[in-house]
């Protein structure tokens, strides 16, 4: 019953985390986000594939990281890769290449 609970909680702080980002990216404005994204980054962004994604996080769960792997995954709203907007690829990408 305790592992329900500790879930719970993780879930409830992750929304939480959610909603500060959202808050956040409110507040400095779009114009804002926009002139912090380069075109080489957004170049980057479009070139990731749903199936190179998958084989890092495929790896990442093969070496023991199961937990933070979907926690990753929960982060870009999502339970599963393909709810993940091709978007978020490649910051997706970058958090699991830190784990």
């Amino acid at each position: 019953m305790n592992e329900i609970y500790l879930s719970l909680a993780e879930g409830y702080e992750k929304l939480a985390d959610g909603y500060r980002a959202l808050a956040k990216d409110q507040h400095n404005g779009p114009e804002t986000v926009a002139e912090e994204t380069s075109a080489p980054e957004q170049a980057a962004k479009k070139d990731i594939s749903i199936e190179e994604v998958r084989a890092l996080l495929a790896s990442k769960t093969q070496a023991g990281k199961r937990r933070e792997v979907k926690e990753l995954l929960l982060k870009y709203d999502s339970g599963k890769l393909s709810g993940v907007k091709p978007e978020d690829y490649a910051a997706l990408m970058a958090d699991a290449e830190a784990l």
